[in-house]
């Protein structure tokens, strides 16, 4: 026996002769006086075992102190993710002048938002591309010329507020989802009004014509000649036997971009008016059967069209698209704010850009509560403009060159006339003393000046032309006849206009080639639907066999699902009776048929 056993037994003996020799000498004494003493020994005794003398425990305490702390640790962490705290109120955590703890970090920031670093910096991240149906969006449509300047607005917005943007043909397609942002070329023919009546309010994006008709130019090279003869005539019906010269091309992507040029005044003043319904050509106020037909333009040709034609001496009253009178955006359709895409990219007005941007998105706490603080917008752009993060823009692509074309006078002062009429009418005393207006004539009048000073370059011959370039049907001619004066004979870049006229082709292949577009959409929606009913059905069988698997098995038979069937008073659940047993395992599978 140990020195310490030695001890506990002497020190034990001692006692009880000392109470022996207390007892026989007080024979008074009571008996709880006894029992007390004794249940005093009995824990003296306990302690001892416990703490034995030489130090050494029988119980591992401060291991099991360490798996309480990591289990509750691991608990508190389960339940509420430290990322999920607001650190500067839900904990208490302490944090002096030397620690920053960021806006990202709180409760309602919580995705993968840009991070603001605090003093001005910050790192780009990508949005939250699934986009939960529960929050309540205060949504905002990007609208513009179709270009590729509204990738740059609406990549903007997704750093600021850490929420996706979606295009106006994947809500028509794809369904409608809570997307904050939608992409919008509607009223132009490119367009569609495919996302109902979510949207609140309107931004409008504002990009230079002449660069505008550029980036036009390469939605008619893809449907004319970005494909080969073969595919091209697929969409065609083999109706023709061969594909036209380049320079038929030229000619009529030159006579769609002169139309163009209307469009494009005709798209600002049907957001600028809340959707009233003008005629393209004319600016006239026309009839809704005419603007049904207008809105239809590789259906019906430019005299189809006319308004003379189809409207001719009708009284006109003003007459509105039923998007915006029905309600379909719950602020209305005229824009809240005009957004300049070229000042977005300069650099000594791009961040402040960024920044009207932001203002736009934090009038409406819906939305303005999720963007990131005001002191990090300036690093916003650096990270999208500067430094080239998110979603790739038509700046990034591979040889991108904006003044790869030339236009000729007649086309230059197409867009002057265009520009004027503009800036007159936003400039005038019925509109200028609305904020919008006066950005519009702010930024046209910059636009303007610039294609004023190219117009003279043209003039004055210091821009020479070329075939690809942007000539018009009257320059295109001229420069024809000078060429087979000079040489005696028109080159096949030259090619004599008595030969047949191919607009009809080109007109049909744009035709066809926009049905395509919008199948292939359809088809992509009808293949997202397909899926997720078959990921459902997967679930669901793995759901039920979960539970199946799961079921007690009764005497080899087959598996019975008696959990939370019964309870009597003492918890357990039990089954009665066999038949009644088989009764309730039968009734989920007569359910699935049913179904």
């Amino acid at each position: 026996m140990s020195n310490a056993s030695n001890s506990c037994f002497s020190m034990d003996s001692m006692d009880s002769m000392s109470t022996v020799e207390m007892n026989s000498s007080r024979p008074q004494v009571s008996v709880s006086s006894s029992a007390t003493s004794s249940r005093r020994r009995q824990n003296q005794k306990r302690q001892k075992r416990k703490f034995p003398a030489n130090g050494s425990l029988s119980f591992p305490w401060p291991f099991l102190v360490l798996a309480l702390a990591v289990f509750r640790l691991v608990k508190l962490e389960i339940k509420s993710p430290l990322l999920y705290k607001n650190l500067r109120g839900e904990t208490n955590y302490y944090t002096s002048k030397k620690i920053y703890i960021p806006p990202s970090l709180d409760a309602a920031n919580q995705r993968r938002l840009s991070l603001d670093l605090g003093n001005g910096n910050c790192k780009w991240q990508p949005p939250t591309y699934d986009v939960p149906e529960s929050i309540d969006f205060h949504k905002t449509i990007i609208a513009g010329f179709p270009s590729g300047d509204k990738r740059m607005i609406f990549i903007q917005m997704e750093a600021l507020a850490g929420w996706p943007a979606k295009d106006e043909w994947d809500f028509e397609y794809k369904g409608i989802t809570n997307h904050p942002f939608i992409k919008a070329n509607y009223p132009h023919h490119e367009g569609i009004w495919g996302w109902g009546d979510v949207a609140d309010q309107v931004v409008m994006m504002i990009r230079n014509i002449r660069r505008s008709m550029v980036e036009y130019h390469d939605i008619l090279w893809d449907i004319g000649y970005a494909k080969t003869w073969e595919q091209a005539n697929e969409h065609l019906g083999n109706l023709y036997t061969e594909a036209p010269p380049l320079e038929d091309f030229y000619a009529w992507r030159d006579k769609r971009v002169l139309d163009e040029c209307n469009w494009y005044g005709w798209f600002i003043d049907y957001w600028m008016e809340g959707g009233l319904m003008r005629d393209i050509f004319t600016h006239k106020i026309t009839t809704p059967e005419h603007w049904e037909m207008l809105m239809q333009p590789t259906i019906f040709t430019r005299a189809e069209l006319q308004y003379d034609r189809v409207v001719g001496d009708k009284v006109v009253t003003e007459s509105y698209d039923p998007h915006c009178i029905n309600g379909d955006v719950s602020g209305g359709c005229k824009p809240i704010a005009v957004i300049s895409a070229e000042k977005l990219r300069d650099f000594n007005d791009g961040p402040e850009e960024t920044a009207f941007i932001a203002n736009v998105l934090k009038n409406d706490n819906r939305i303005g509560k999720y963007v990131i603080a005001p002191e990090a917008w300036n690093c916003i752009w650096k990270e999208l403009i500067q430094r080239g993060k998110g979603l790739p823009t038509v700046y990034q692509r591979p040889g991108f060159v904006e003044d790869d074309y030339n236009f000729s006078r007649e086309m230059l002062e197409e867009m002057v006339k265009e520009l004027d009429r503009l800036i007159g009418k936003y400039g005038g005393s019925a509109w200028n003393s609305k904020p919008t207006a006066n950005r519009i004539v702010k930024l046209l009048k910059v636009h303007l000046a610039l294609i004023q000073r190219e117009l003279g370059d043209v003039i004055s011959g210091r821009r020479k032309l070329t075939s690809k370039d942007f000539l018009g049907p009257e320059e295109r001619r001229r420069l024809q006849v000078k060429e087979k004066e000079e040489t005696g004979n028109s080159t096949a870049a030259w090619k004599d206009k008595e030969n047949k006229d191919s607009t009809e082709y080109f007109n049909d292949l744009e035709h066809k080639a926009q049905a395509a577009k919008r199948k292939k959409r359809r088809d992509a929606r009808v293949k997202e639907r397909v899926d997720k009913r078959r990921e459902a059905r997967k679930l669901e069988q793995n759901r039920t066999r979960v539970e199946d698997d799961a079921s007690p098995v009764k005497d080899g038979e087959t598996r019975a699902l008696v959990a939370n069937k019964t309870k009597v008073e003492d918890g357990v659940s039990q089954v009665k009776h066999d038949e009644s047993h088989k009764t309730d395992i039968d009734m989920p599978k007569r359910k699935r048929m049913m179904q």
